[in-house]
Formats: structure tokens, C-alpha cells, sequence
């Protein structure tokens, strides 16, 4: 008998958590690890307690807004090297930077210029934009020319271009690298606060889960940061499937 997708699933968390446990009971040392049960009682403890929220909160939104600034600088910039070479060759070596240098030296270098609070927004967005940037300017590059000579002889409207040449090509790209950079942007921001140490934010939580040895409120916090991003990825996709469809349409 074939199961239905939805119970695979549910069979294959299953394994997984029973997998958890065994090893939990196997090691049976709550500092190095701890099984589902602990942590799912640490969760319940942090999600009563206001500053759990407030730390949420902070952190979803400086490392949402650095994920939308650096999405869009990524798009526009990739525009602007796709339509003028002599741009595309000036941003080659910054995005190429962008990309190779560990986040570890943006962050030091964020904490000396502009402190700790905003560190995360700017982290995500430095993580974003050179993702998006390729990705776009991929999608862009690979453009039909002869739809494009079409469009030129028959003099299509550049809002015409976009929503029937340039959209369904970059809908795959653009699918994919909000789905990257969506993921990193999450990874980066929170160890940047696990750095930098604001207050009141998800990183500033982890540590002191780490100062305090409290394995189970750790992987508390982990769970909840793992969820959100997925949430927001599908969220994203979902936003972006929809414009591409309504821009078809049109």
C-alpha cells in the first residue's frame, strides 16, 4: 500500500524525533544533548515570557527589511549591468568581494563603523544582494535575442516586454535565489547578533542559552529560527509566483 505524501512526511519526522530521543537517552548528558520532550518544554517556557517576543520581533524585522533592501539593490543592480557593460565590469570585483570575504569580517567591521543594533539588517543585506544580483543578471542574460529583436521591430512597450518576455524568463531565477538568499540571510543576521550581542534579539537569546549551558532552550531557539525562515520562504515564493501569474495575465 502507497502512503499519501502527507504521511510520509509524518512518518519521516517521526523517525527522526524517535532517532533524537534514542540518541538523547543513549548519551544521557543534558549539557551536550538533549531529546525532543526537553526542548519542546524550553519552548513552551521561552514563548510565555515577553522578551522571547520582543526579541523575536526585533530580529524578524531588521533581518526582513535587510533581505527586501538587499533583494532590491540585487535587481537593480543587475538591471543596470545588464543594460550598460562598462557597469557590469565596475561591479564585477565589488560582488565578487562580496561573496568570497567571510561574514565574520563584515560584521567586525559593521560593529566599528555602526555599532551593534542595526548589525543584522546590514549583514542580510550584504548576504542578499550579491545572490540576487546573479542571479537576475543570469536570468537576464539568458533572454531570448530573438524575441527581443521581435519586440524592437514590432515596437513593444517596455511594460509589455517585461510582463511577457522578461518575466517568465526570470520567474525560475528570481524563484531561486529568494529561495538562497532567504535561508542565508537568516543564518548570517543571527550569528552576526551572536557576535555582536544586541539586545533583545534572537542571537543575544542563543548566547545566553550558551553562557547558561541550557542545551534544550539552545535548540529551542534554533527550532524557532529554522521555522520562521521557512515560513518566509514560503511566503515569498508564494508573493513572487502570484505577481508573475497576474503579470501574465495582464
Amino acid at each position: 500500500m502507497r502512503l499519501s505524501s502527507a504521511k510520509r512526511k509524518v512518518l519521516i519526522i517521526a523517525f527522526w524525533l524517535v532517532l533524537w530521543q534514542v540518541l538523547a537517552m543513549a548519551v544521557h548528558n543534558d549539557i551536550l544533548i538533549v531529546g525532543p520532550l526537553q526542548t519542546l518544554a524550553a519552548l513552551c517556557t521561552l514563548v510565555q515570557t515577553p522578551d522571547f517576543w520582543l526579541s523575536i520581533a526585533a530580529t524578524w524585522f531588521r533581518i526582513t527589511a535587510g533581505f527586501v533592501l538587499g533583494c532590491a539593490l540585487g535587481i537593480l543592480l543587475a538591471y543596470v549591468s545588464y543594460r550598460k557593460q562598462a557597469v557590469r565590469e565596475l561591479l564585477s570585483p565589488v560582488i565578487a568581494a562580496m561573496k568570497a570575504v567571510p561574514v565574520a569580517s563584515f560584521v567586525i567591521l559593521i560593529l566599528i563603523w555602526a555599532g551593534s543594533e542595526g548589525l543584522s539588517f546590514y549583514i542580510s543585506m550584504i548576504v542578499v544582494l550579491p545572490v540576487l544580483y546573479l542571479n537576475t543578471l543570469s536570468g537576464l542574460d539568458s533572454t531570448d535575442k530573438k524575441m527581443l529583436e521581435m519586440a524592437a521591430v514590432f515596437h513593444m512597450p517596455k511594460s509589455a516586454r517585461l510582463r511577457y518576455i522578461y518575466l517568465p524568463q526570470l520567474e525560475a531565477f528570481l524563484l531561486s535565489g529568494f529561495k538562497l538568499s532567504l535561508g542565508m540571510s537568516w543564518k548570517a543576521g543571527v550569528a552576526a547578533e551572536v557576535i555582536g550581542q544586541p539586545l533583545q534579539t534572537v542571537g543575544n537569546g542563543l548566547y545566553r542559552s550558551k553562557i547558561n549551558l541550557d542545551t534544550a532552550q539552545l535548540i529551542a531557539w534554533t527550532i524557532i529560527i529554522v521555522l520562521i525562515a521557512w515560513l518566509m520562504e514560503k511566503l515569498v515564493v508564494f508573493l513572487l509566483q502570484r505577481i508573475c501569474r497576474a503579470g501574465r495575465r495582464a
